[in-house]
C-alpha cells in the first residue's frame, strides 16, 4: 500500500517539476523588447476610452453560478441516463436525491429573489 502512494507522489512531483521547466523555459526564451505600444492597454483591437473598471452587479454572478450548477448537474445525469439499465434502484434512489438536494437550493435562491432581474 506505501508502494502506491510512493507512485502517486512521484507523479505529483514529476507533474510539479515539469510546470517548473516550462515556466522557467518561457522565462528564458521570452523577447524582452518593452515599448509603449506594447504596454498600453488592449480591449478588442481599439484603445480604451473612459474609465477601465468597471463594476459588474451581482446578479451576474448568480446567474452564472446558477448555470454552472445546472451544468454539472447535467455533466451528472448523462452516464447515469446512460446507464440506467444497469445500475439498479440504488443508484435511481440516489439520482433522486441528488435532484431533490438542487432542487432545494433552486427554490432557496428562488426565494430569496436571486432571480429577479432588476
Amino acid at each position: 500500500m506505501l508502494r502506491d502512494y510512493g507512485i502517486l507522489g512521484i507523479f505529483l512531483l514529476g507533474g510539479m517539476a515539469f510546470g517548473f521547466v516550462i515556466l522557467i523555459t518561457n522565462w528564458l526564451v521570452r523577447p524582452r523588447k518593452p515599448s509603449h505600444e506594447k504596454e498600453t492597454t488592449y480591449e478588442c483591437g481599439l484603445d480604451t476610452q473612459g474609465p477601465t473598471w468597471v463594476q459588474f452587479k451581482i446578479n451576474y454572478f448568480l446567474y452564472a453560478l446558477l448555470f454552472v450548477l445546472f451544468d454539472v448537474e447535467t455533466v451528472f445525469l448523462y452516464p447515469w441516463a446512460v446507464a440506467f439499465n444497469s445500475v439498479g434502484l440504488f443508484a435511481l434512489v440516489e439520482m433522486c436525491i441528488f435532484i431533490a438536494i438542487l432542487a432545494l437550493g433552486l427554490w432557496y435562491a428562488w426565494k430569496k429573489g436571486a432571480l429577479e432581474w432588476e
